[in-house]
């Protein structure tokens, strides 16, 4: 049977707290903070189980996939420090070295412990690349965490990117660290196109291919980034869905899960990861979707009984205010 609570891994060390909720438009380094907030004053609490005690990142783990210039102008706040778009700080660095650290152990726990699903509380990473950061990213985390999984148990990944944008730091790393190719498989960086309906459609399709390559033992683990900049109320999202379709992804990749472990009769490792997701009227509706993105899956797979009873405020509503 799968563990009935998500396991999480989150320290506020993963959080920089300086400069950022005035300083920056993106709130994404907050945002592990402000989602886990958000999950205790709605009520969810028990949806998590939260580890924080792992270890963070060192320098050289950047170095993975990035160039050595990049990282260590980073580190030292001078060069091109400033390409992911984000007020630097001592606290910005500290808290990278956590957020890429909890995808990596989330991703090792549910490959060790596949009966558990894991979630990484973490943004700020699909669009870094190895010469900088880019669009609010400092560091390409998937990419660090599937190569030294990789190196470690020569396992095999795929990352379902249902953000707005499409991830680029997968690909962008192919050239830069050949083992990107081994690690996460040509193919299985899926980013879904379409509105509404068609984007759900074009996402079973790919869930379709991805059954194939688990049914055959190529890929062994599954991220599932549910980004909520995908939504139509997003300030920078490409209006692609609108709550009831964003929602029915969770519902259908819970639904899907439960098909290849019906098939193949044990437990598939998946981790949860939050990307995206920009609103200065009413934040917590950014925070709130993936809220109800954790109780489908909660639900669904880990079979609990959550009520959602959480709303998106349309953008119109907010400001008619």
């Amino acid at each position: 049977m799968r563990t009935r609570k998500i396991k999480a891994f989150y320290t506020r060390k993963q959080v920089c707290f300086d400069g950022i909720r005035d300083k920056s438009y993106s709130q994404s380094p907050l945002k592990p903070y402000l989602l886990m907030k958000r999950i205790r004053e709605t009520g969810y609490s028990d949806l998590l189980d939260v580890i924080s005690d792992f270890q963070p990142f060192k320098k050289q783990d950047f170095k993975i996939a990035h160039t050595s210039n990049y990282v260590n102008n980073f580190f030292a706040g001078r060069g091109n420090y400033h390409s992911n778009g984000l007020p630097w700080s001592k606290n910005l660095v500290e808290s990278v070295t956590y957020t890429n650290s909890s995808l990596y152990n989330a991703i090792k726990y549910a490959y060790k412990n596949p009966q558990t699903v894991t979630f990484a509380p973490v943004s700020g990473m699909h669009h870094a690349r190895p010469t900088g950061g880019m669009g609010f990213c400092t560091f390409s985390g998937q990419v660090i965490a599937s190569i030294k999984l990789y190196e470690q148990y020569k396992i095999r990944g795929a990352y379902l990117d249902l953000d707005g944008h499409f991830g680029n730091s997968i690909e962008d790393s192919r050239n830069f660290n050949p083992l990107v190719n081994y690690a996460i498989p040509e193919g299985f960086n899926f980013n879904p196109r379409g509105i509404d309906w068609e984007y759900v459609n074009e996402f079973n399709e790919m869930l379709t291919k991805l059954g194939q390559a688990i049914f055959s033992g190529y890929i062994h683990y599954v991220v599932f980034a549910h980004g909520a900049d995908s939504h139509e109320w997003d300030d920078l999202g490409a209006g692609k869905m609108n709550t009831e379709t964003w929602v029915a992804c969770s519902q259908v990749f819970s639904e899907w899960v439960n098909e290849i472990e019906f098939f193949t009769g044990k437990h598939l490792p998946i981790t949860l990861a939050l990307f995206g997701g920009y609103r200065r009227d009413d934040y917590n509706s950014v925070l709130d979707l993936h809220i109800k993105s954790l109780i489908r899956i909660s639900n669904t797979v880990c079979g609990n009984n959550f009520k959602d009873n959480l709303k998106i405020t349309p953008k119109n509503e907010i400001q008619a205010v």
